[in-house]
């Protein structure tokens, strides 16, 4: 004990350490503060120092490329050993640590935590389940399966909806216009690196702000928060039926935190690894491809609005809900802070759950917006065959392999996820028509890495075909210009 002691001695003369976490150990809380209530804090933080030690441990075999991604994957599940455990760890520690953040808020929001002089700790915790979800989405997108795909090219279609900053944030995250090796660079980057320094930063200022200010006071009817007189209430109540944080609190996070943490071992164990499912394959359009379960709404949202509103629920809803919750502790920073004389912050966390309940139960049978019924092998309507090269008739072949019929119709035929293309020589150029074919845009996926140089020539020689007679085809007005007023060359001189 006396080597240890010495010890112990040498490294606090250099790091003066002791006297923090004396400080720390020994700063008096709010004795009814010492809550079961108020051990959801402390757990999201074991479980985040958890998702860093099993993330660490899976970076050592993952391989963040297009081609090894789900292949690495798979070797974690079948051939490294205990790697499908530490996967599962993983991937529900994902699940538990949003769940254990969600409630956290529900419970600092019915609490009046938020009211001043912590308005600043609400907002970093508004940051942190922000931050929270972005880890949960962009681990989704690492897994780069069937779901991951399409859910990817799902939410670059949402960011390109974002006026003036869409397409540079959907080439910012993607790497280039398309989803491909250089997508999981950037994701991993995200989920290693930035997000989790992000986490640790205002995970940082947020415990370092619950020591300034203190933990909020158990909220008791009538004890009303006033700006002028909060702080020296505050304290005489710490003082004078205040206890210190260890032992007096401590003891139930961590008896709590060790019921969490026995729990996600368990569920890890019994239910193993979320995916992979099938390979990634833009091709293979008849799918269903859902998210994770804390997005689940969201999906069930995109299935059931009508398209016209998807847009402005998608750039609308996100926006004004968080600057509500960022405006809270402002237009509502003093009062009662007891939920029994707030029955309208009652009456918000009761519709909020029954929503969110309602959308992901309704998630498990929504359709893929909008309904795919088309069948890849409907023909070809013989009139959009007459009269075509054999280029054209090539294009043709490649339309129906690659099942753009599931999407497109033509002559009525066909799927209507995607516009009609009876007509689209005469709204798109031949630029243009290649461009979206190699790099999507909007709902439709990038087909750059699934078509050939040769099978792409053909089946936009065949788009080409595609107007109404009697109209001519689009065509670039520039080069149309470039072309008339370029020189012609003079006839040569018996």
């Amino acid at each position: 004990m006396g080597l240890i002691r010495k010890i112990g001695e040498w490294f606090d003369a250099r790091l003066q350490l002791a006297g923090a976490i004396r400080e720390t150990a020994e700063h008096r809380v709010p004795r009814d503060a010492a809550s079961w209530f108020y051990v959801f804090g402390s757990a999201a933080l074991v479980v985040f120092v958890m998702q860093i030690v099993t993330g660490i441990l899976l970076a050592m075999a993952y391989v963040p490329s297009a081609g090894e991604a789900w292949n690495s994957l798979q070797a974690l599940n079948h051939s490294i050993a205990f790697g499908w455990y530490v996967r599962a760890l993983h991937g529900w520690g994902s699940n538990f640590m949003v769940a254990i953040v969600l409630i956290h808020m529900v419970q600092v929001f019915l609490f009046g935590a938020y009211k001043f002089p912590r308005e600043l700790t609400w907002i970093v915790g508004v940051f942190l389940l922000l931050m929270t979800l972005g880890m949960a989405f962009s681990g989704q997108v690492l897994r780069f399966d069937q779901d991951a795909f399409w859910g990817l090219g799902i939410g670059a279609s949402i960011a390109s909806r974002v006026p003036i900053l869409g397409p540079w944030t959907v080439h910012l995250l993607l790497g280039g216009p398309i989803i491909a090796g250089a997508t999981l660079s950037r994701f991993f980057a995200l989920h290693v690196f930035v997000i989790p320094g992000l986490l640790i930063g205002f995970v940082s200022l947020h415990l370092l702000m619950v020591l300034k200010l203190g933990i909020n006071e158990w909220p008791m009817p009538g004890r009303i928060v006033r700006k002028s007189t909060y702080e020296k209430e505050y304290h005489e109540l710490t003082q004078k039926e205040g206890t210190p944080f260890v032992p007096g609190a401590v003891y139930k996070d961590i008896f709590f935190t060790g019921c969490i943490l026995l729990a996600l071992a368990l569920v890890a164990a019994y239910f193993g690894p979320i995916g992979p499912s099938g390979r990634p394959d833009p091709t293979i359009i008849q799918t269903a491809p859902r998210p994770d379960y804390f997005f689940l709404w969201m999906y069930a949202i995109l299935s059931l609005l009508p398209p016209q509103m998807e847009t402005p629920a998608l750039l609308i809803g996100p926006v004004v809900g968080i600057l509500a919750l960022l405006l809270l502790p402002f237009v509502f920073g003093e009062g009662e802070k007891s939920w029994h004389r707030r029955p309208v912050a009652v009456l918000i966390i009761l519709l909020v759950a029954v929503a969110l309940g309602t959308f992901t139960d309704l998630a498990g049978h929504a359709p893929w917006s909008p309904v795919m019924d088309a069948w890849s092998g409907d023909p070809i309507p013989p009139a959009f065959l007459q009269h075509r090269s054999a280029l054209e008739r090539q294009g043709a072949l490649v339309f129906q392999l690659k099942q753009c019929h599931n999407c497109h119709s033509l002559g009525n035929e066909g799927g209507k996820r995607g516009p009609a293309l009876d007509s689209v020589a005469i709204v798109q150029t031949e630029d243009q028509l290649i461009h979206q074919v190699i790099q999507g845009g909007g709902n439709m996926p990038a087909y750059g890495k699934n078509l050939s140089p040769a099978e792409t020539t053909a089946l936009v020689a065949f788009l080409k075909t595609l107007y109404p007679a009697g109209q001519r085809p689009a065509r670039d007005a520039s080069r149309a210009v470039v072309s008339e007023s370029a020189p012609t060359t003079p006839a040569a001189q018996p």
